[in-house]
């Protein structure tokens, strides 16, 4: 969360970790050393809400599919696409196309695939 809220400029709406549960977890539903894990989080990126939890022991994994971040001007798509890039992997290096003057395709240092483009 920390990662995105100083990349990306997320607002973090709400966070609870494992061991904030009102609850405890049903027996083998957490493993141990998930205690300061994330259970749930709500947060905004550019106004969009989205939500988020760390996985209980399974591997992450984010095949399939990619968010898709527009900003409103070319040097903000560039810092933002060059702050995810930073550990992670450019798929598409920032570039004209014929739907959008600036975009770009990278996986961030999670494996979490963006598309980045703005707005014209």
């Amino acid at each position: 969360m920390e990662f995105y809220r100083t990349t990306l400029g997320a607002e973090i709406d709400m966070l609870m970790r494992y061991k904030e549960a009102p609850e405890p977890p049903p027996p083998g539903m957490v493993p141990p050393g998930y205690e300061n894990k994330v259970m749930h989080a709500a947060f905004r990126i550019a106004g969009t809400a989205l939500m988020a939890s760390d996985g209980c022991g399974e591997e992450p994994g984010f095949g399939g599919f990619s968010l898709s971040l527009a900003l409103p001007t070319e040097a903000n798509a560039a810092r933002v696409f060059a702050a995810l890039s930073d550990g992670g992997a450019v798929r598409m290096p920032l570039g004209k196309t014929f739907w959008s003057p600036c975009f770009g395709m990278v996986a961030d240092r999670f494996g979490l695939g963006w598309m980045v483009t703005i707005t014209p």
